[in-house]
């Protein structure tokens, strides 16, 4: 693995394969971050939005902006383009809609359960 600035690189060169579960499980991290839920949220809201924006609206540093945005597009779920000297954003799928939609009703119907979960912030142990 090649290492950019100190830094691994957020792909690797050549897809490796996984089980249905561990690109399942992939999918469901790729969107447990709450930065990039909030990005995508906006993008929902939005429509297209240019980075800055982005980073205005969410107040969190362009770097960091632009990691949840890279790791966005690269899993398919936000596309960009870019005009001049400015890259805008938006959701690149239909499904991200209702994917969200879906998990906003699991969680009305479950929201105790998953707020008091301490398993899924340590990444295993006891639920």
């Amino acid at each position: 693995m090649v290492t950019v600035l100190g830094r691994a690189p957020i792909v690797e060169p050549t897809p490796t394969p996984l089980p249905d579960t561990e690109l399942l499980a992939r999918l469901f991290r790729a969107l447990g971050e709450a930065s990039r839920l909030r990005i995508l949220a906006l993008l929902l809201a939005g429509g297209e939005l240019h980075q800055a924006e982005i980073v205005r609206r969410l107040g969190l540093s362009q770097a960091r902006v632009s990691e949840h945005l890279s790791c966005l597009v690269w899993c398919g779920f936000v596309a960009s383009r870019v005009e001049g000297r400015r890259t805008y954003y938006r959701v690149a799928d239909p499904s991200v809609v209702a994917l969200t939609t879906m998990a906003e009703a699991f969680l009305e119907r479950n929201e105790a359960a998953i707020a008091c979960c301490r398993g899924i912030d340590t990444g295993g142990g006891r639920a």
